[in-house]
């Protein structure tokens, strides 16, 4: 292949390297630009939040008129029609066809359990919710704490709680102890 040879002239060769054909790399400078004041006046709502109102039932030149957008006929089209959530249609709904069982009160008080053979471990006399949230019988101090009697205890010791059971209190007493009850 040949090479084309190419008349250099003064002037070509003058002329800067974008005008010959190579582009030239152009660098940006930083323009300082007023700082931006940001209140309640230059608020503006997003693009697509604002919709125009439908005018309905307007004659036919609205382009609303007629049957004012709800189509024709059907339960849709009628005045003072309810749709509430869960509605299938007429079927009979799914929270009606499933069977209901059980009962759940909201008055209902949870205890956390703690046994007379979990405080046979303990070595103080006087045995509050603090210490059995530190030793971990427990696992919250805001929790009602109530004592029952599986097991023997063979200290007498004093306890602190919200609710014991008939037994644990029976074995607490013969045991020497005593039960001070917290009202929570």
């Amino acid at each position: 292949m040949e090479k084309k040879n190419r008349k250099i002239t003064k002037t070509s060769a003058l002329k800067p390297k974008a005008a010959r054909g190579k582009p030239v790399k152009k660098t940006k400078v930083a323009v300082p630009q007023a700082p931006r004041i940001v209140g309640l006046h230059k608020l503006k709502a997003p693009f697509g939040a604002h919709q125009h109102k439908r005018i309905l039932g307007r004659g036919p030149g609205s382009g609303h008129g007629k049957t004012s957008t709800r189509g024709s006929k059907g339960q849709t089209s009628r005045a003072g029609r309810d749709f509430y959530p869960g509605f299938e249609g007429g079927q009979t709904p799914l929270i009606r066809r499933i069977p209901k069982r059980g009962f759940t009160s909201n008055f209902k008080k949870v205890y956390q359990v703690v046994n007379l053979s979990d405080l046979n471990r303990l070595k103080e006399t006087v045995i509050s919710v603090a210490l059995l949230k530190e030793k971990g019988l427990i696992t919250g101090k805001n929790q009602p704490v109530k004592i029952l009697g599986d097991g023997e205890i063979k200290n007498a010791v004093t306890i602190q709680a919200h609710a014991v059971s008939r037994q644990a209190a029976d074995k607490i007493t013969r045991a020497g102890g005593k039960i001070e009850l917290i009202n929570a």
